[in-house]
């Protein structure tokens, strides 16, 4: 896995957390749904890099 593509990742995935958490604090469904995404899409990016790296790409 990349230096940057991780990096990205895991920025994603703790802003992601971050907006939920603050969201659904604040009572906003919506906001807090977009947070969740943007976890997933961390963690999404994080399995894809893993297993570029597996497979030697």
């Amino acid at each position: 896995m990349s230096g940057k593509e991780k990096l990205k990742a895991t920025a994603e995935q703790i802003v992601g957390r971050v907006v939920r958490e603050i969201a659904h604090a604040m009572g906003h469904r919506t906001t807090a749904a977009k947070g969740t995404a943007l976890q997933a899409r961390g963690k999404a990016r994080a399995l894809k890099e893993k297993a570029k790296g597996r497979l030697g790409f």
